[in-house]
């Protein structure tokens, strides 16, 4: 799992070409500023489905992440003989009084997780009433990308703190008057909206275009609004992702909907492990296709040889093809729970995506299209970088030669989900 952090690069959209939209963009920066949502995004936790495995006492997930990794001496040893049966042995040398004391604690801390599950429960509802705060400036956002509304002049008015906003302002305001004596000179029609606007987003945020193929940008276009719904006050904990589209020449469908499931509960026979709200589970939808504009597939000819008279026919069938619209039929986890190492991972990463888009995307995406937002997770993540790096330097000085155990290439990680295939 130390593999499936969000890696974002700096988003190199050419603001200068889109002269004629930086009145748009400041409106739209104007209401991203009251309208960041993820009011408690730092409460949640991603994590992979937990599953027990039976054949070590347990105590264990098959997706974990190095609990040890960065605390160097003064936290946790090796991870050597510090597995369930070790914490059992320590507990069997307490004496009898004090290992009875040591059980009450233990129930105690029962009821705090308990009671922390109640807490996570009621900022989901929190969240929920104030997503209808939110969203009608979302609202407002769809109709100036799609070119419904065009804002007002002061709607477009934004003043910044940023001294490169403001030297990015002025040389837009020269492009401007520039681009307006063309237009007077030869005349040319304005774009409508704000062009390619979610594509652009998807492009610039590797988590996203690690997903994406050249095939699926053409759909994309179409792409007017991405929306989250939360479940319904009373109901299982969860939330949908809307991705609405305009009428395209590709599928029947106005809206394609991917459900997570949540729960925000201890398990009983673990209730120590429970730190908050778990992604357990998500459900895609059928994509209505047009007949042959399906790109979670393609056609590939074989040709077969006949034992017997030698004679060649070619035979073509429909096999898999990578595509970001495999993201709507996400790999379901069969009755048994059983699930092989990869399929695992891949589903843990759909759950960050999802998660990613819920928290990041949505809230935030006149940001990613400016690539704003995406400077910000750069300077995040550097400065995780960083700390791991400490990390690797005291190692260095300790001797130890097994940095690279339980690496996880992250461009796999974070790629997974594109194979995620039609089943």
């Amino acid at each position: 799992m130390s593999g499936l952090r969000y890696r974002l690069r700096a988003n190199n959209v050419a603001l200068g070409a889109l002269v004629g939209e930086g009145s748009r963009l400041v409106a739209l920066s104007r209401w991203g500023h009251h309208a960041v949502s993820g009011l408690f995004a730092f409460l949640w936790i991603v994590r992979p489905v937990r599953r027990r495995n039976e054949n070590d006492g347990g105590g264990s997930c098959d997706v974990v992440m190095d609990a040890n990794k960065g605390k160097g001496e003064q936290g946790m040893q090796s991870s050597e003989g510090q597995g369930p049966d070790s914490f059992h042995n320590m507990e069997s040398l307490l004496p009898k009084a004090v290992k009875r004391r040591v059980h009450a604690l233990k129930r105690l801390q029962v009821q705090c997780a308990n009671i922390e599950a109640k807490f996570y429960e009621e900022v989901h509802e929190l969240e929920r009433k104030y997503a209808a705060f939110y969203q009608p400036l979302y609202d407002k956002r769809r109709d100036v990308i799609t070119g419904t509304v065009e804002p007002t002049d002061e709607e477009c008015e934004w003043q910044s703190d940023r001294e490169e906003e403001e030297e990015l302002a002025e040389e837009l305001k020269k492009k401007a008057a520039v681009e307006e004596k063309k237009e007077d000179a030869t005349p040319e029609e304005d774009p409508k909206g704000i062009p390619e606007f979610w594509l652009t987003i998807f492009k610039g945020v590797d988590m996203l275009s690690d997903m994406l193929e050249e095939h699926d940008e053409p759909i994309l276009k179409h792409l007017k609004d991405i929306q989250v719904k939360f479940s319904e006050p009373g109901k299982p904990m969860s939330f949908t992702l809307e991705f609405h589209f305009e009428s395209n020449p590709y599928f029947n469908n106005a809206v394609l909907t991917k459900v997570y499931r949540m729960k925000s509960e201890p398990e009983t026979s673990d209730p120590f492990s429970f730190e908050g709200p778990e992604i357990i589970d998500c459900e895609g939808c059928q994509i209505d296709w047009h007949k042959g504009k399906d790109v979670t597939v393609k056609t590939i000819k074989k040709k077969q040889k006949h034992k017997g008279r030698g004679t060649v026919r070619t035979v073509t069938k429909q096999v898999p093809n990578d595509s970001f619209f495999n993201f709507f039929n996400p790999i379901k986890v069969g009755p048994d729970g059983e699930m092989d190492e990869d399929s695992e991972l891949t589903l843990a990463t759909d759950f960050e995506i999802g998660h990613f888009f819920r928290e990041r995307i949505v809230p935030r995406a006149v940001l990613y299209f400016t690539g704003e937002g995406l400077e910000d997770d750069d300077s995040f993540d550097d400065e995780e970088e960083m700390e791991e790096g400490d990390d690797e330097e005291h190692d260095d000085d300790d001797g130890d030669d097994d940095d690279d155990e339980g690496d996880v290439d992250t461009k796999k990680a974070e790629a997974q989900p594109a194979e995620c295939k039609q089943q």
